[in-house]
């Protein structure tokens, strides 16, 4: 469990808090009592979890863009947080190929420019910075990738997420091994599911838009294979490991995968399938075509055994579980959209039932 008194009151950064995980991320820390400080460029897509969220006037809710040194380091000088969670980017593989200078120039630069930022800090700030399953070089392989295994990335938005990595350990190691008050760990994370996440060209997103209006989805890459977890997985993954930096400086620069066990990895088409065990008027039709320019992988796992051993974090839900917890809140959405709020706070606090009973049954 998540002691409550340590963030409350707290000055908690979040960058990137109107996005899918940002908001969840947002909604948990309000709900554990922290000062949520927001920075984000905008509202990344319609209908948007967080505006749903109607949380903006109980945080301090910031438009900036991180690619702006100049109002960033004024801004964060003014706040000093105690936290600083950075999850802002441009988070789509496709729109990488679209437009490749947005997405360097948040994912990487943008990253730099929260480094540069923390020199400004003078109190004590644990920052955790969330890059991505993809900064690893994909080599097809079925062990999983462990932190210490190569970079890399064809597309420009693994390569930006790559890159971004190489910078922080060349900040940590250039500039913030003596300045004892700043702690950073790195966190990489899988394919994150959960409701409220409307992206483009996702898999469940694009199932759920199609169904809720009883068209038939066009999947691509049925038997690609995906270290799929639930959001709420993910950010406790990330807090656990902020509370873990806070205790024990030793874990300053330090990288954490947070991914699914093995047996949660499975392919596109099975999770479509276990999809319509919840949700009325489901259909699809397999892609048959193949975008040469743009290439995505087959095999994605991520080896999280370190996170288990220094962090004692492991997924919660089963994979079935993930599922029901997905369709069952936008089953609710749409079936009373204005409940977004009590919906979200009841689903946090279902897991951290789910939790407190499955850390008790492993004392036992």
């Amino acid at each position: 469990m998540i002691p409550k008194q340590v963030f409350k009151n707290k000055k908690v950064l979040i960058t990137g808090h109107t996005g899918f995980k940002g908001s969840w991320l947002t909604a948990w820390l309000f709900l554990l009592g922290g000062k949520v400080i927001g920075i984000s460029n905008g509202i990344p897509s319609r209908p948007s979890h967080y505006s749903l969220l109607k949380i903006k006037n109980k945080i301090i809710d910031k438009r900036l863009d991180i690619r702006n040194l100049k109002k960033l380091k004024i801004f964060i000088k003014k706040q000093q947080p105690d936290y600083i969670f950075h999850l802002a980017a441009q988070a789509i593989v496709k729109k990488s190929y679209d437009n490749p200078l947005n997405t360097w120039s948040t994912n990487t630069f943008g990253t730099i420019n929260i480094l540069e930022c923390l020199k400004l800090i003078k109190k004590k700030c644990v920052v955790i910075i969330v890059t991505s399953d993809k900064s690893y070089k994909n080599l097809e392989i079925k062990r999983g990738y462990n932190e210490n295994d190569k970079l890399g990335g064809d597309d420009p938005y693994s390569a930006s997420k790559a890159a971004a990595d190489i910078a922080i350990q060349s900040y940590i190691k250039s500039f913030y091994l003596k300045k004892k008050n700043i702690l950073i760990a790195t966190a990489r994370a899988g394919n994150v599911i959960g409701g409220g996440d409307w992206s483009p060209d996702r898999l469940i997103p694009d199932c759920i838009r199609s169904w809720s209006k009883k068209n038939k989805v066009l999947i691509r890459n049925p038997y690609s294979t995906r270290p799929w977890q639930h959001v709420l997985d993910a950010i406790y993954g990330y807090i656990i490991l902020a509370l873990n930096l806070n205790k024990n400086s030793n874990l300053h620069g330090e990288i954490f995968n947070f991914g699914p066990v093995n047996n949660q990895n499975h392919n596109v088409i099975y999770v479509v399938k276990l999809m319509k065990n919840y949700w009325k008027s489901v259909s699809w039709n397999l892609s048959k075509k193949r975008n040469k320019f743009f290439k995505e992988t087959f095999i994605l796992k991520l080896n999280s055994k370190k996170a288990k051993k220094l962090l004692n974090w492991k997924p919660v839900l089963t994979f079935k579980e993930n599922i029901f917890f997905v369709i069952d809140w936008y089953k609710n959405f749409y079936s009373n959209p204005r409940e977004v709020y009590n919906l979200t706070i009841n689903q946090i606090l279902r897991y951290q039932k789910i939790l407190s009973k499955k850390k008790k049954e492993s004392i036992k």
